[in-house]
């Protein structure tokens, strides 16, 4: 099994929505794809509530069976769909993979 976290700091006021608007947004329609993407296990996705200037608004927690299914999760239509509203309105994001 893959775990993959993507953690992501929102610009406030992108698309006239706050940072912590953009956060829930992420949170409801990523989690929404648990059954629509079949390569998803477990998806979780935190909203941060961290005063901490250091924190990212937002993290995703997703477990797929490897690397072959975390790619075809990447290039599924809704997921793409998700990825391209986060590009217009993320300031950063890290990634991390790894096999547990």
């Amino acid at each position: 099994m893959l775990k993959h976290i993507v953690m992501w700091k929102f610009i406030d006021g992108a698309l006239g929505q706050s940072s912590q608007a953009h956060a829930m947004w992420m949170k409801q329609h990523l989690e929404a794809l648990m059954g629509v993407v079949p390569e998803i296990k477990q998806i979780e996705v935190g909203v941060n509530t961290s005063k901490s200037p250091m924190a990212y608004d937002a993290v995703l927690t997703l477990v797929v069976e490897d690397t072959e299914a975390l790619q075809r999760y990447r290039l599924h239509p809704e997921h793409q769909k998700i990825s391209q509203h986060c590009h217009e309105v993320r300031s950063s994001r890290t990634v991390v993979d790894y096999f547990i």
